[in-house]
């Protein structure tokens, strides 16, 4: 098409498609923890046995350990709160 002596070609739309979002990274939750007792750091480690609904926790250090019933929505980090809450519950 000829306008005005410039020459204008017919093009396409600009699309209006947005690209995907990007997906977020899927940190894995920690199975290592401070003790409330020696205060060292990762020194306390959550072993979880699904089958018995049970699970514990073990320091290192100064082999301070709690075991408690779980779930199946329970995670390594709500046996360390359970613990710290008995902790803080028999103070």
């Amino acid at each position: 098409m000829v306008y005005f002596g410039i020459l204008i070609s017919m093009g396409r739309r600009k699309s209006n498609r947005k690209p995907p979002p990007k997906r977020k990274a899927i940190v894995p939750l920690d199975t290592q923890f401070d003790c409330p007792f020696c205060n060292h750091e990762k020194s306390c480690e959550v072993t979880m046995d699904r089958v018995r609904s049970s699970a514990r926790i073990v320091c290192r250090i100064c082999l301070e350990d709690f075991q408690t019933i779980t779930n199946f929505l329970s995670e390594p980090i709500d046996i360390y709160n359970d613990w710290i809450d008995a902790c803080e519950k028999a103070n």
